[in-house]
């Protein structure tokens, strides 16, 4: 038996992300319900995590735009109530003070009556917008046997990209303690068994449910803090000498494949948020949606199978390194390279390629869509090129980065 099996575990979900470098994906929904890889959102691989690890005992604090995130939650995760599971959204309810959520650790601390309804020994705080497969009881066993009261996961990132990161400084005869928590340093040192790579938070903490709640507490009242779980909470931790590291490469996965082992994506950005997709859909995928052993739960609606079929005058449908997703119909047209949400619809003699359409998308005849995101219920009309000349979507008001052409949710092309 692991040394926390008995151990009482409550999960935190911080999902209140604005997202703002996803816009105009996050226009209208907070960051954590952005859809991902045609049925899920990205909040569902961080609860899939949560719940695989065997912690089924979960609650989602959130802020933003949360109304489509709150609705999927309640109408997803749904846990049996007689086991006493659950699955709860929270939003921010101004509790101590008449503002809201002023960080990821006020938003803790103003949450503390979900800890001490739950009285747990270890609380496990995850974020919500992140893409990867990890078991967090393999980190919470480490937490216990090392006696840290805070425990932060981290992967390992070439020391060049450690200007990016909130990067961890381990002790070299113990690397397993923090020595020190560095925001985006400009000349880290290596890892003692590395020394080309730097340790990166991911933003996935165990804690010691005691000394969460008196760490986030303190912090309510300590001027200048930002109230952040990564630039001020385990910084305290690390001058107490009270923080370990957990090396996300040690994290065993049932299903994963050698390719697909440790993989983890921040798609926090609209270059990054694609790159994912079409880490989904090349031959052999870099992530695999297809481990059975560790699935990733969520829930796309009543919708009927996928349908390729001819076009008009014959045209065939046709459809490689594709994800379509149920309610899809490709009628006619050619899909390449492209992940297609539920619901949308390829007319006869149109051409996407490279490009990710969420729900609803109808691409008419004979339209071309290259390198493109296209948000719900965008309509290209018959003939209509995008992405095809970026000069030409810039004078059409679209939005255009990254080498992507992006439209928003609703959007209509100009005429």
């Amino acid at each position: 038996m692991s040394s926390s099996a008995r151990k009482k575990v409550l999960a935190i979900v911080l999902a209140g992300g604005e997202g703002k470098r996803l816009m105009p994906l996050t226009a209208d929904r907070a960051k954590p319900a952005v859809p991902f890889a045609g049925i899920y959102r990205l909040i569902d691989f961080a609860l899939s995590n949560v719940v695989n690890s065997g912690y089924l005992k979960v609650v989602v604090l959130t802020q933003y735009k949360s109304h489509s995130l709150d609705r999927h939650v309640t109408q997803t995760w749904r846990m049996s109530t007689l086991l006493g599971n659950y699955v709860t959204p929270v939003p921010a309810q101004q509790r101590v003070g008449k503002h809201w959520y002023l960080g990821s650790a006020d938003a803790i601390f103003q949450s503390l009556n979900l800890i001490k309804d739950e009285k747990p020994d270890i609380v496990v705080v995850v974020g919500a917008d992140h893409v990867y497969r990890m078991d967090f009881a393999q980190m919470v066993d480490q937490h216990v046997e090392s006696g840290a009261a805070c425990t932060v996961a981290a992967i390992r990132q070439p020391i060049g990209m450690a200007d990016q990161f909130g990067v961890i400084d381990v002790h070299p005869e113990a690397p397993s303690r923090i020595r020190d928590f560095l925001e985006k340093p400009t000349d880290p040192v290596g890892l003692p068994d590395s020394p080309g790579e730097v340790l990166a938070s991911m933003g996935n903490y165990v804690f010691d449910a005691d000394a969460l709640v008196d760490a986030v507490t303190r912090d309510a009242t300590t001027t200048g803090s930002k109230h952040d779980m990564g630039g001020d909470i385990v910084p305290a931790f690390v001058r107490r000498s009270q923080a370990g590291v957990y090396d996300y490469k040690d994290n065993v996965v049932p299903g994963a494949t050698d390719r697909d082992k440790g993989y983890w994506r921040d798609v926090g950005t609209l270059g990054s948020y694609y790159a994912a997709h079409m880490d989904v859909v090349s031959p052999l995928p870099v992530f695999n949606l297809y481990n059975f052993d560790w699935p990733i739960y969520t829930s796309y609606g009543p919708q009927p199978p996928v349908k390729v079929v001819q076009g008009a005058g014959g045209v065939p449908g046709v459809t490689d390194e594709a994800v379509l997703s149920p309610g899809v119909v490709v009628t006619g047209g050619q899909v390449r390279r492209s992940v297609l949400s539920p619901a949308c619809w390829v007319d006869s003699g149109a051409d996407v390629s490279g490009s990710v359409l969420l729900n609803g998308v109808i691409i008419g005849a004979g339209a071309v869509v290259r390198d493109a995101i296209l948000d719900k219920n965008v309509v290209v009309p018959a003939g209509a090129r995008i992405g095809v000349d970026p000069e030409e979507d810039l004078a059409r008001g679209l939005i255009v980065q990254d080498g992507l052409t992006v439209m928003g949710k609703d959007q209509q092309l100009p005429r």
